[in-house]
């Protein structure tokens, strides 16, 4: 496992949250100004110093309740409200998203690549805030400083542990089965076209050498693909052409996405049980918890202006019936971590938890996609 590739995570889901999100504020015609700032009230929290500080920190990457908890606390950070089966909805389509990408990076040092792509889609989001987009170029030198002179091996060894976080996700997703990047049963599709990674050669010869290194022979073979030379390598800089299109806005073409829990996908159930039992690391996981979450300073509102609920389905009723679908067990309401040794630890989780504890949602018509809800008293 890597102690480098937190970071990356958080980094590229929290960039498809936001595509995400930008799309269904202009699906459902929120208007300019309060889509802009639920956008920029989460970049604000996303990109603030002290969080970006605890997350830079060498840790291993914990479980996806763990994490889902603070995603959940991130995606309210304004005055935008998500019921639970689209919150659901949400992180399904980030982690597929992502998985995708990961899994078809050229090289492992492309997940890098992944990672400018989703900032510099970010900092189109904030064009007219100064003072966010200059926070954004700082988390950028961060990575740069950090992961630019990094081995080939050790970008081997965060892919690898990135790809073993989503190993287990096979949620099928209706632009990727509609492209035909993904099978029916929620696997990927691996190409057998387009550029070989930078670096290397289109495959089809074989050379042989002897044993003072001198070529002797050479061998044609089939590959079957249709592969070419890439042209040029991705730009590592803050400004340049990244090249790889791995990590930039699919949804800016405004069309439905749909997510469906495929077979393999209903087997997380049972998983996610095991998960909630006693675990050696559930202190370590609470610590974690404590100080990313910690590092999330969420300014409270000013003025009267009230919230409004974001549907990620495509009516009210769709909402309700996926909440109702939803297996109980994949609830992420609440992570349960058993640490009573550490009762101030303790109470400092159930303090930040309580901050952003979301309170049952009445019943919506499809009529009332756009209605404003009251702030939450406790946010």
């Amino acid at each position: 496992m890597s102690v480098r590739a937190l970071p990356l995570l958080f980094l590229n889901l929290g960039g498809e949250m936001l595509y995400i999100l930008d799309q269904r504020l202009r699906a459902q015609n929120i208007p300019g100004d309060k889509a802009r700032r639920v956008l920029n009230d989460i970049i604000s929290t996303m990109f603030n110093r002290k969080f970006m500080e605890e997350l830079f920190k060498p840790q291993e990457l914990y479980s996806k309740k763990a994490l889902r908890t603070v995603y959940d606390r991130l995606a309210h950070a304004s005055i935008m409200r998500l019921n639970q089966a689209s919150m659901d909805k949400l992180y399904d389509l980030m982690t597929m998203a992502l998985k995708y990408q990961v899994l078809l990076c050229p090289r492992p040092k492309d997940v890098l690549l992944v990672t400018f792509n989703h900032l510099d889609a970010i900092k189109g989001f904030i064009q007219d805030a100064p003072a966010l987009l200059h926070l954004v170029d700082e988390t950028f030198r961060q990575l740069l400083d950090i992961y630019g002179g990094l081995p080939a091996g050790e970008f081997h060894l965060i892919r690898q542990t990135l790809l073993t976080f989503f190993q287990d996700l096979h949620i099928r997703v209706s632009v990727f089965l509609k492209d035909r990047v993904q099978n029916s049963n929620g696997r990927f599709v691996l190409p057998v076209s387009g550029p070989v990674p930078w670096g290397t050669e289109v495959p089809g010869l074989i050379r042989m050498f002897n044993t003072k290194g001198d070529e002797v022979k050479r061998v044609e073979f089939q590959h079957g693909g249709n592969y070419v030379a890439a042209t040029k390598e991705g730009s590592f800089e803050l400004y340049g052409d990244r090249v790889l299109k791995l990590g930039t806005n699919m949804y800016s073409v405004n069309r439905p996405v749909e997510t469906h829990m495929s077979g393999p996908s209903k087997n997380l159930a049972s998983q996610t049980q095991q998960s909630i039992a006693p675990n050696p690391l559930a202190k370590e996981e609470l610590n974690f918890l404590a100080r990313l979450m910690g590092g999330m300073e969420i300014k409270k509102p000013g003025g009267p202006e009230p919230g409004f609920r974001l549907n990620l389905f495509t009516t009210d009723e769709e909402e309700e019936q996926a909440a109702l679908r939803r297996p109980e067990e994949l609830s992420y309401e609440v992570v349960n971590i058993q640490a009573t040794q550490d009762q101030q630890r303790n109470e400092e989780l159930a303090r930040i938890m309580g901050e952003f504890e979301i309170t049952d949602q009445p019943r919506w018509s499809a009529s009332k996609g756009d209605d404003l809800l009251a702030m939450m008293d406790e946010l």
